[in-house]
């Protein structure tokens, strides 16, 4: 199989195939002389906290644990492949959707996502149906917890041949059940960025990365309108040649103290050959675009204006 079909797997929306996913499974139990466990379905990742057996520590007297004498084959598994050749991918869509859970399950692996070292694995074994079967499972000693695939999952290009998760107009990730990951560009951002972005939640949030995120949604020239900024200075970015950077006043009202935005461009060309507009806080005494955009490097205006070019 193809490394695109093995993607098509991870990134498939398809209602699991329960059956195949469960005799695969019971299969590596089998493997590891462990009857067959009771099989136990949720909606999502999220639904697993409340239904996934907690384990005992991990350096406690007793047995080993089901999961981690599994997880020590599969190691030895991974351990015979080629690192060289572990296909990336869907890596960033695996670590947003763990954040996006909030908690610490112990040890799980991620079915469909686990296509990126399960691809190179070409003796007999129960991985590669597992991969094309179902999503996110909790393996314990009698109990088994699976979860479903997604109902839907959006992505673009990233960088270094990985996916990142992206949805302009509602959840990037959505599960059976309800639970949900929004996400703008490979940022991870509340609902709200996405389904209703205004203005009085952009100046509310605290969290950089999501503000800016909020703003790009709506589009600057929009946001600045809406915004009612106050031009203060525009000028040609000598750290970026054919930019132009502008200087506005905040309102203080809105915004709660005096300060000023400084809107550049970046120096790097995105995937898609734009480049992309950013808005940077400087302080309210600055009335040169370009004294201001010196200040963010810890620079002078005068030495920001001697750069060949900034990135």
């Amino acid at each position: 199989m193809s490394a695109a079909a093995w993607l098509n797997h991870a990134l498939c929306t398809d209602p699991a195939d329960r059956p195949a996913a469960e005799a695969a499974i019971s299969q590596l139990y089998t493997e590891l002389n462990t009857p067959p466990p009771e099989f136990v379905w949720v909606g999502s990742p999220s639904a697993a906290a409340t239904v996934v057996p907690p384990s005992p520590p991990l350096f406690s007297d007793g047995p080993v644990l089901f999961e981690s004498r599994l997880a020590t084959k599969i190691s030895e598994l991974r351990n015979r492949l080629p690192r060289k050749q572990l296909m990336t991918g869907v890596g960033p869509v695996v670590a947003m959707i763990r954040a996006a859970v909030g908690t610490s399950l112990g040890l799980h692996w991620h079915g469909q996502h686990d296509i990126h070292w399960v691809v190179h694995v070409h003796e007999p074994n129960p991985w590669a149906t597992i991969t094309r079967s179902c999503g996110w499972w909790w393996p314990r000693e009698q109990v088994c917890v699976l979860s479903e695939r997604p109902l839907v999952q959006h992505t673009e290009p990233g960088d270094d041949r990985d996916l990142r998760l992206h949805c302009a107009d509602g959840p990037a990730v959505a599960y059976p059940d309800g639970f949900t990951v929004h996400a703008w560009h490979g940022t991870r951002v509340p609902s709200w960025v996405i389904d209703d972005p205004t203005v009085d939640r952009i100046a509310a949030e605290t969290n950089v990365e999501v503000r800016r995120c909020a703003i790009e949604r709506i589009g600057w020239d929009a946001f600045i309108d809406q915004a009612e900024l106050r031009p203060v200075g525009r000028a040609d970015d000598p750290g970026n040649p054919g930019a132009e950077l502008r200087l506005y006043d905040l309102p203080y009202a809105r915004w709660g103290r005096p300060t000023r935005l400084l809107l550049a461009v970046n120096g790097s060309v995105e995937r898609d050959g734009t480049r992309r507009r950013y808005g940077l806080r400087v302080p309210p005494w600055f009335d040169d675009p370009i004294d201001a955009a010196g200040w963010t490097y810890g620079l002078t205006g005068r030495q920001y204006q001697q750069l060949l070019r900034r990135t």
